[in-house]
């Protein structure tokens, strides 16, 4: 399994969810597990996805994201687990 982490920030607004997991499935990325919460008006989404069953390559699907994001207001960061796990060691 080839585990990506997406974070997903930016105003609040209506089908922000829908979008990105609109694009995950249309590319037969899973999601693993999904956090959101909105803070004063701002949104806030952590997702683990398995990108195994996908044909993109990771910069392609980063950069689509990414994107994406920009369309509906947000920004869409991706990072694959092994370098997440690394920056974020104690």
């Amino acid at each position: 399994m080839k585990k990506t982490i997406i974070t997903v920030v930016g105003k609040d607004t209506v089908g922000i969810i829908a979008r990105v997991c609109t694009y995950l499935a249309g590319n037969g990325i899973n999601i693993l597990d999904i956090s959101q919460t909105i803070v004063q008006g701002y949104f806030n989404m952590m997702m683990i996805v398995d990108t195994n069953p996908t044909d993109k390559n990771f910069g392609d699907m980063a950069d689509e994201l990414g994107r994406l994001g920009e369309e509906i207001g947000v920004v869409i960061k991706c990072q694959k687990e092994e370098i997440f796990d690394q920056m974020h060691r104690i």
